[in-house]
């Protein structure tokens, strides 16, 4: 199944992927949350909290690189067959601007999905109320790994 095969996951995978996003608790930490999943692409959402701010006082590149590893990884999931997940091998990040705002979103997609290997891309933006900001973009592959 390709992103352009199918618009809506099915209910399992949909279930699958939510039930894996919600035992991670670094997410539970950033209070992040899913906010759409498709065939090949998933968004995150989280407030820029307190806790997670740098000296200067926008988000920290940690919680940009965490949300954004964190779409991309659920992008790739959302193709692989039950029984499947996925571990990030390699990640880069371009931190493009400062992550000022009131939330970030991460929007991760998969460019290949592959038998061994998926390259997977995502842009992270700031909010604050209408304004969106593109602030990183991360290029990265996951593999494929059997549930633990």
């Amino acid at each position: 199944m390709t992103q352009k095969a199918a618009r809506h996951l099915d209910a399992q995978t949909e279930a699958r992927i939510r039930e894996s996003f919600a035992s991670q608790t670094l997410m539970a930490t950033f209070g992040a949350s899913v906010t759409s999943i498709s065939p090949g692409s998933c968004a995150i959402s989280a407030p820029i909290l307190p806790g997670a701010r740098q000296q200067h006082g926008a988000g920290h590149a940690g919680l940009t690189f965490a949300l954004g590893d964190t779409a991309a990884g659920y992008a790739a999931l959302s193709l692989m067959p039950e029984g499947r997940e996925v571990m990030t091998v390699e990640m880069k990040v371009n931190l493009l601007a400062p992550a000022l705002g009131e939330r970030l979103v991460a929007s991760g997609r998969v460019v290949k999905s592959g038998k061994r290997l998926t390259v997977v891309t995502a842009e992270v933006e700031a909010v604050t109320g209408e304004e969106w900001r593109l602030v990183a973009l991360l290029q990265g592959t996951m593999i494929p790994v059997d549930t633990v």
